[in-house]
């Protein structure tokens, strides 16, 4: 386990299905001097170096060579040494944790710290988003496809299912900024 001493701030771990908000989540909360740590930026950081196509079909071949390689909480060992450097330096937030083994393993690193967030958004809403999105939009088939393998594949149900909080965000990005300011305020209280 990382020593408490390096870990005096809060680590805020979101999970979502795809097209749920998590990265307006991670925006509002950097706006608010939090770190955000993208375990998504891996996939793409990939990508680059591979000089492949920003595209479902390669973000997946690279999300699953990954975790072929590092096993399934890969993303959570590759990155780290870079969320315990966050750590010392200020409250963290994780933008996008991928799977059960992730979060076991995150649990074992930084247990006293950690806190997940699950953010709920209907499939039709989610759809929606998707396929409207500026980068990367999905079609319907694309969109559950994604779906149907984060849950099966990279074990997502589980850390949605055993999340500290929940936040169901159907509504506007405002409405959800809002929900997310009064989970903070139940997680850490002012001073």
């Amino acid at each position: 386990m990382v020593k408490e001493s390096k870990l005096g701030n809060p680590l805020l771990v979101i999970v979502v299905m795809a097209g749920s908000g998590k990265s307006s989540v991670a925006r509002h909360l950097e706006r608010k001097g939090w770190r955000v740590i993208r375990f998504g930026a891996l996939t793409m950081r990939e990508l680059e170096l591979r000089n492949l196509s920003i595209n479902e079909a390669n973000e997946k071949k690279v999300r699953e060579e990954l975790r072929a390689k590092h096993g399934m909480a890969a993303y959570a060992k590759l990155l780290l040494p870079m969320i315990v450097k966050s750590l010392s330096a200020g409250p963290t937030v994780i933008d996008g944790l991928y799977s059960w083994a992730e979060y076991k393993y995150l649990k074992r690193k930084v247990d006293n710290r950690l806190k997940l967030v699950a953010i709920y958004t209907t499939r039709s809403v989610r759809y929606g988003r998707l396929s409207k999105r500026p980068e990367r939009p999905l079609s319907f088939k694309e969109a559950e496809q994604r779906d149907f393998n984060e849950i099966e594949n990279a074990e997502k149900g589980g850390p949605i299912a055993i999340a500290d909080y929940l936040i169901i965000n159907d509504g506007s990005e405002d409405d959800l900024h809002k929900a997310v300011d009064a989970v903070l305020s139940t997680i850490y209280p002012p001073s």
